[in-house]
């Protein structure tokens, strides 16, 4: 089936609206080929449909990786909009119908087409691994939405999205087709990322157009943080009844997003702050709330961001510095999706940059100090088996990968912390486990047996997919991991070299960001400076209007020949290379398709700069010599629209040429 089949097959209410797009269909061709993949294109450029098309040609289940509850609920939503069979397990989601839900996609019962989790559940649910298991030739697709997330280099760093590839290893005797997919990734994210999913340089789809550039970028130096907020509150009566997004990183203190919406609402406006201490519940009324336009100005974190599909916001203002140029990419991308002009106002201070560093890049590496006091609660005295209760404990979220890393633990089993709370047993073998133990802990039911962590753990959550026993109360899901050393002492130097490389490169990226928006002078130049950083190539910075049919061209006068054609449906493709029968590569201005003829149409418009001209005779020459009958040619004149129309009237008939 093609692509455009399955499009309008399962979501026939969308293809109506939309076509989907060269780049999009070509990821999903490579996909449907069977080729690990990662997709780079714009915020807003269409990410999603292309797993949930790519998903559904498949014919299986889809796993998706996802960072944030309030990105898979707003996926989730949209989906069983469109009457697709979804299932979603996060904190939010009751713990009894999460099991109930996995023991019958563990027994065949139930065959959702998508599956949406965390990076952290995957590490850490035996349940869930052990369903998928049982499943496992009928899992077709994993997609990686927000990849950026995986790399230690980049600023959105998720240590348990590393986990990943064995989590793969571990279900999966040979792994489906993997997805990755992100906005924003730098060169040394991008080498992570192949290295880690098997993904060969050709199957690195990226668009040419990466650049927002109907988001107009201001970026606002201040002396000190009260002349900063003065004008951030002008900024916000200047565009008032706009829909704004503000991002302040902090979250209780001065300035901070509930302080800053308190403060707005005493000035009359419709606020409210969005962070991640918030229950699902609250996040998905917020967003509800508006998309509805019932509010009009959201103080967030960083929770706020990535996937929220949000189509008007027109204002994004950063009170605080992001941490790279990808974070600052990411987050005015959440502004314009419905390609309409907006505005970002980025406002900093020295101090600002300082703060940075000391209280946001610092804090987010643990202490030499922190990870040996961690270690020891972990020894606890003593090598061998212990529980650790990951989900808990923000220190060892920091400290584990670290502690993995220099060999001092390593993961054995994802578990429960004790069975105790199992009930209603109807497997001998798990009864017989629990009469060994009269603690009944994970850990002390291990040394009463002949179990390993693995084998105990696979017990447990095959009796509660089977139904051969029930649960008291919370699973309590945990790690077993094995500590191997008595002393961390000989690996403090190496630990330190770890996180201080990583701290450094931090430092890098927002040093280079600030030196980026110091030096840059306008909202273009500042655009196709981060595009170039992302890695669009020099030969596409210079597209930076938009058509009517949503390419990026390089003049205001390409813009009025596009539109013309466009208006009076005349198919074209803008920049489409053309390979010369004696193998040179051009790209015409515009290929034209009518009535079973190509032209190519180039726009000539600055003959008195000496290299265009020279490059223009060379072009010229190929075009006498290979296509001399399919050529078309205008000149920059006020006359343009009128001389598009009069070219249209010639190829549709009126003098013989089409």
């Amino acid at each position: 089936m093609q692509v455009e089949e399955v499009f309008k097959e399962y979501f026939p209410q969308m293809a109506e609206e939309i076509t989907l797009k060269e780049i999009q269909k070509k990821v999903i061709k490579n996909i449907l080929g069977g080729n690990n993949s990662l997709a780079i294109l714009p915020t807003g450029g269409g990410k999603s449909l292309i797993y949930w098309v790519s998903g559904m040609a498949l014919n299986g289940i889809t796993i998706v990786v996802s960072p944030l509850i309030a990105l898979i609920d707003e996926q989730v939503e949209k989906l069983r909009e469109q009457n697709i069979s979804v299932l979603k397990l996060h904190a939010d989601v009751k713990q009894k119908e999460q099991i109930e839900l996995l023991s019958k996609l563990y027994s065949g019962d139930y065959t959702p087409s998508f599956i949406f989790v965390s990076p952290e559940r995957l590490a850490m649910d035996g349940l869930l691994e052990k369903a998928l298991k049982k499943r496992k030739e009928d899992i077709k697709l994993v997609v990686i939405d927000e990849i950026h997330c995986i790399s230690q280099w980049g600023d959105s760093f998720r240590p348990l999205y590393t986990h990943i590839p064995t989590f793969l290893d571990t279900v999966f005797d040979q792994w489906p087709v993997v997805l990755g997919l992100s906005a924003t990734l730098n060169v040394l994210e991008i080498e992570d990322i192949k290295k880690n999913f098997y993904i060969n340089d050709q199957n690195v789809v990226k668009d040419v157009q990466l650049m927002r550039t109907e988001i107009n970028l201001i970026c606002k130096h201040f002396n000190d943080e009260n002349e900063k907020e003065e004008t951030f509150w002008n900024l916000l009566e200047q565009h008032k009844n706009e829909k704004t997004l503000v991002y302040v990183y902090r979250k209780y203190s001065k300035r901070g997003v509930e302080d800053f919406a308190e403060k707005a609402k005493e000035k009359g406006l419709k606020s409210v702050y969005f962070h991640a201490d918030l229950s699902s519940n609250e996040k998905q009324d917020i967003i509800r709330k508006y998309k509805d336009n019932e509010i009009d100005l959201i103080f967030a974190t960083n929770a706020f961001g990535m996937g929220i599909d949000i189509l008007d916001i027109k204002l994004v203002i950063h009170f605080m510095l992001p941490e790279s140029i990808a974070q600052y990419y990411q987050e005015v991308g959440r502004a314009s999706r419905n390609k309409e002009t907006s505005n970002a106002y980025l406002l900093y201070t020295d101090k600002n940059i300082k703060v940075k560093k000391t209280h946001f890049i610092n804090k987010s590496f643990p202490s030499y100090e922190k990870m040996e006091e961690k270690f020891e609660e972990i020894r606890n005295g003593k090598i061998g088996f212990k529980n650790i209760e990951y989900y808990d404990d923000d220190i060892l979220q920091l400290c584990l990968p670290y502690l993995l890393d220099v060999g001092a633990v390593k993961v054995c089993a994802k578990a429960i912390h004790s069975l105790k709370i199992l009930e209603n047993i109807k497997n001998p073998d798990l009864q017989k486990a629990l009469d060994a133990s009269k603690p009944k802990t994970f850990i002390t039911t291990l040394k009463k047996t002949d179990y390993n962590p693995e084998e105990l753990s696979d017990l447990v959550f095959e009796s509660l997919l089977k139904g051969q026993c029930s649960v008291k109360r919370s699973l309590a899901k945990c790690l077993i991991v094995e500590v191997l050393i008595d002393d961390l002492k000989p690996f403090e130097q190496k630990i330190n070299e770890m996180i201080e490389e990583k701290k450094k490169f931090k430092y890098d990226q927002l040093d280079y960001f600030v030196y980026t928006i110091d030096c840059t002078e306008n909202s273009i130049e500042l655009h196709q400076e981060i595009a170039q950083f992302l890695g669009v190539s020099k030969w596409d910075l210079q597209r930076i209007y938009t058509t009517e049919k949503g390419d990026k061209v390089r003049s205001k006068s390409e813009v009025i020949i596009a539109n013309t054609i466009y208006n009076k449906n005349v198919p074209y493709e803008y920049e489409q290379a053309l390979f010369a029968p004696n193998g040179k590569q051009m790209s015409p201005d515009f290929t034209i398709k009518l009535n079973g003829k190509t032209y190519f149409l180039e726009h000539i418009g600055m003959l008195n700069n000496e290299q265009y001209s020279e490059r223009w005779l060379e072009k010229r020459k190929l075009y006498d010599e290979f296509y001399k009958e399919n050529l078309l040619i205008t000149y920059e004149s006020p006359n343009l629209a009128t001389d598009i129309l009069n070219l249209i009237k010639k190829l549709t008939g009126n003098n013989g040429l089409a």
